[in-house]
Order: C-alpha cells, then sequence, then structure tokens
C-alpha cells in the first residue's frame, strides 16, 4: 500500500487454539495512529492472548498481523520490538539484583566502541526517564532497595525507553498506588500527543472512561464489539462482557449478626502495628481500609500465624487461642486468602483438584491414612459448578486457568477447613467484573451461614459494598471505624491519609 492507513495496526481473522480451548476465533481489530484504544473482557475472553500474539511471545494458528498496512510476523518478542511494539507485562519481569538503571536498559545498556558499558551515558539516560515519574531514586541503586510499586514503574519506564510505535499496557494500575496511577495516565497523555499508539488492558472499567478514546469488548474468544468510549456507559460494557445483566453487585447482607467469632485485643508487633483491638461477630463482613503499607496484609498474615503478634491476645468464640502458625490457626478454622495468589496462595503446578483440598487434606483421610480419592473428586467438582470455575476437567493444571478462575479455586480450597474465620486479601484483584459478582455472592453467601469475614481491600467501592463495617489503618494503628450508613469514599480516604474533611474542602477551595 503506497499510502498510510490511519491504521498502524490490524488483525485479520486471528484465531489461537490452546488444549480443550479456543482463546481467539477470527478475530478482527484494529488501532488507530495516536489512540488509546481499551480492550476489556472477562478472564478467558482472549485479551492477554491476543496481546501475547501482538509481543511475538505465541503465533497464532491462523490469520495475519498488519504494522502500516504490511504483512508481518512475530517469531519472538524480539521481531514484534523490531517492528515498534513493546508490552508492559502484568507479570514483572524486573531483576532485583540488578540496577534500576540496568533494569530499565536491559540488553540495550549504552557501550562505547569496544563495547564496554558506558556507566555515565547508562545513569544520565536512565535518570531522564526518572524523572517522568518525579520519581527520586538513583539510577545506580539496586531494585531491591526500593518500593515493590517502585518496580512496576521500572517495568513501565523500561517499556516506553524503546522506540516504539505501539505500547501495550496489560493490568499496570493493579500494583500501583494512587499517585502513581495519576502520573501513567499523564505520561500515556504525552505518548498519545507524540504519535505513539496505546493498548490499554484493564479490569477496572472507571479507568477505561477516564483514559481510552475506544473500547473493544471480547467474549469467549470473540469480539463482541468496537465503539468510541463516550457512546457507551459502564453498564453497557459489563452487559457486552458478560453477555448479561448483572444487578445488585454487591448483595445484601441475609441476616442480622449474632454472636462474636473472633476478638483481637491490644495486639502488636515490633515495626509493624501496635495495639490493635477489634471484633467480629457470626455472619458479619468486616473491611479493612487503608493505604498501601499502612499494615493491613501485615496484620492478617499475624492472625494467621505467618509473622506472629507479640503482645496481645487472640479469641475465637470467646475463648482465648494461640496462634503461633499458620497450622495452629487452620486448627482453630481461620482461612486466609493470601492477595499473592500466584507466589503465595496456589500450587500452580498441581490439578485443580488437588489444591481444592490441600489444607484439608485430613478431612479426606481414610483409615491407615488413605486418601478417599472420590470424596476429593466430589469436593472439587462441587466447588467448580458452586464457583463457576471454567475448565473442562478438575484434573487440570491450576496454571493453565484464567486469573478470574484461579481466584475461585483459591477460595474453594479453604472451603474444606469449614472456616470460622476468613480473611480475604484482595480478593477480586486482577479479575473481571462477571468473576467478582461470583466471589461477592460466596462472600455474602458464606456470612449468610455464620462465617465471620475479614475484607482487606484497596477497592473502596468493594470495602463499601460489601462492609457491615469498616476499620481504617494507618501507619500500624486502627484510626477509625465506620458503620455502613456512615462510610462514603471520602470519610475513608481522610481517615486513612490523616487528612481532615475541613482540610480537603479548603484545599478544593
Amino acid at each position: 500500500m503506497a499510502e498510510k492507513s490511519e491504521n498502524i495496526l490490524e488483525v485479520q481473522d486471528i484465531t489461537k487454539t490452546f488444549p480443550g480451548v479456543r482463546a481467539l476465533d477470527s478475530v478482527d481489530w484494529s488501532l488507530k495512529r495516536g489512540e488509546i484504544h481499551a480492550l476489556v473482557g472477562e478472564n478467558g475472553a482472549g485479551k492477554s492472548t491476543l496481546m501475547h500474539i501482538l509481543g511475538g511471545v505465541i503465533q497464532p494458528d491462523s490469520g495475519e498481523i498488519f504494522i502500516d498496512g504490511e504483512i508481518v510476523k512475530f517469531s519472538n518478542p524480539h521481531s514484534a520490538a523490531l517492528h515498534g511494539i513493546a508490552i508492559v507485562f502484568q507479570e514483572l519481569s524486573v531483576l532485583e539484583n540488578l540496577s534500576v538503571a540496568e533494569n530499565i536498559f536491559a540488553n540495550r545498556q549504552p557501550a562505547n566502541l569496544i563495547n564496554i558499558i558506558n556507566r555515565r551515558s547508562l545513569y544520565e539516560q536512565s535518570s531522564k526517564i526518572l524523572q517522568l515519574f518525579n520519581l527520586d531514586i538513583d539510577a545506580s541503586v539496586l531494585l531491591r532497595e526500593i518500593s515493590p510499586d517502585q518496580h512496576q514503574v521500572i517495568e513501565i519506564l523500561k517499556a516506553i525507553s524503546q522506540n516504539v510505535k505501539v505500547l501495550i499496557f496489560d493490568e499496570q494500575t493493579s500494583s500501583l498506588s494512587s499517585e502513581h496511577v495519576k502520573v501513567l495516565f499523564k505520561i500515556i497523555r504525552k505518548l498519545k500527543q507524540d504519535g505513539i499508539s496505546i493498548i490499554y488492558i484493564s479490569h477496572h472499567l472507571r479507568e477505561v472512561f477516564e483514559i481510552a478514546d475506544t473500547v473493544t469488548i471480547l467474549r469467549d474468544g470473540r469480539k463482541v464489539d468496537t465503539c468510541p468510549v463516550s457512546s457507551v456507559t459502564e453498564e453497557d460494557l459489563v452487559r457486552k462482557m458478560v453477555g448479561r445483566e448483572i444487578t445488585d453487585m454487591y448483595g445484601s447482607p441475609l441476616a442480622p449478626p449474632l454472636d462474636e467469632c473472633f476478638r483481637i485485643e491490644n495486639a502488636s508487633r515490633a515495626g509493624v502495628f501496635k495495639n490493635i483491638s477489634f471484633s467480629i461477630l457470626k455472619g458479619q463482613i468486616v473491611g479493612l481500609a487503608g493505604l498501601s503499607g499502612a499494615g493491613r496484609t501485615a496484620l492478617a498474615r499475624s492472625i494467621f500465624g505467618i509473622e506472629p503478634i507479640d503482645t496481645g491476645s487472640i479469641f475465637m468464640q470467646g475463648k482465648p487461642v494461640k496462634i503461633s502458625s499458620p497450622t495452629m490457626a487452620i486448627r482453630n478454622r481461620i482461612a486466609y486468602i493470601t492477595e499473592d495468589r500466584k507466589e503465595q496462595g496456589l500450587f500452580l503446578d498441581m490439578t485443580i483438584r488437588e489444591n481444592c483440598v490441600a489444607p484439608s487434606l485430613n478431612c479426606f483421610t481414610e483409615r491407615y491414612g488413605l486418601i478417599d480419592e472420590n470424596a476429593v473428586s466430589d469436593f472439587a467438582e462441587y466447588y467448580r459448578i458452586n464457583l463457576n470455575i471454567v475448565t473442562p476437567d478438575i484434573r487440570q493444571k491450576v496454571a493453565n486457568l484464567s486469573g478470574g478462575n484461579q481466584q475461585k479455586v483459591l477460595l474453594s480450597m479453604w472451603m474444606g477447613i469449614k472456616p470460622l474465620l476468613l480473611i480475604v486479601d484482595e480478593p477480586t484483584k486482577g479479575i473481571d467484573v462477571g468473576a467478582k459478582n461470583e466471589i461477592y455472592r460466596l462472600l455474602r453467601q458464606l456470612a449468610a451461614e455464620g462465617v465471620a469475614i475479614l475484607l482487606i481491600s484497596s477497592d473502596l467501592l468493594e470495602i463499601l459494598g460489601l462492609s457491615d463495617r469498616i476499620l481504617v489503618i494507618r501507619t500500624g494503628s486502627i484510626v477509625a471505624e465506620f458503620t455502613r450508613q456512615q462510610a462514603t469514599e471520602e470519610n475513608i480516604i481522610a481517615a486513612a491519609s490523616e487528612v481532615s474533611l475541613k482540610e480537603k474542602i479548603n484545599a478544593a477551595e
């Protein structure tokens, strides 16, 4: 084609099949020059598969890719990069034992004529890029010496530093602070002004409306629709993503809370949290809100015995208990759904069936230590159906499931201990709206059955929608408590950030 089309990137009739699953089914899609194009859909809809094809990570079974109107084939990520396509993956590829600068310019360090790295130039170039995020970081420090949310920023800067035409962001904001999200959006808009086209994948639909020009919806490996963001509502997107109406997203309490289930009194762990006291009734959902690093996860890990409290007391059903290890927590029927399902929650190389019973094998053990294989299969199959875990078989490896289905497996694996207290830490992180709705339904069901739930979430709408009471933790201390009726986004943020409502109003004026 002699004249460039308005599309910098096009895919035609792209199909990709994995064992038992058609991930993409004859997808046609295009990206305009200087456009921010959002890609949304449930887990397993085909978003990541399409991006991996565009990034050269995997090859399609059939179909064609066009760059600037010319057919291209990507045999690996390097060939995609040579054509100007870069992906900022959700899973970090940074190396903690290398410096910030070495991570940003990995395999592309400036060198002299005899191929020795020019450290001065490397650090100078890196410092200029770091200024994009207003990061006051020495480019020569090792990555392990900076905070985890800054690791995500370095991953983004690594992609931005390349000579790209198309930049793909895959669920980037799930690990970023609100401040860094704002800076990221500022950079994305600047990249758009510079003529770079952006593909933006996110489960946070509010972000789609804030940053994107166009949105494409995928469902079950097929393209459902492409339209200007200005022409649709969030409800329209949800309906097209899941193929049905979702109403009453968070549900309502089915019964008033009853007797006390869990209580913690004057609990402290040196340098982490201090004088923590609160209780949870049977059938009650208590939300724990706070900024990143405030102590939410550290408190959950201590209640579960991973890093036990130094001082203080824990009570279950009014009786004092000592929780010095996860084993003791499980004996007291305390379950903990960790925020990092892949690293700390699941056995990825094991099957759904094996994961489902991992914490409660003793419940499926017959005489002489033999496992009741039929009972194990029945249990796993029950939760596959009850939680709508999308898989051809319970003997499928968990690593092969989408993020939302992995999270459902993580929830089901703790049901075998019949928990009295369920701690859920970021239960819907990185999963789609349909899977969220199913997880909310399960949490409501468990509460209705009398389970006490401690909900930790960075999603304030989730905290507000599910919680009967909300606690706010700041710098390791509980600083506020709100009833369901009292709680608002504004007063939770104010308490979490030590900013009074009066100060917020004055600042706005």
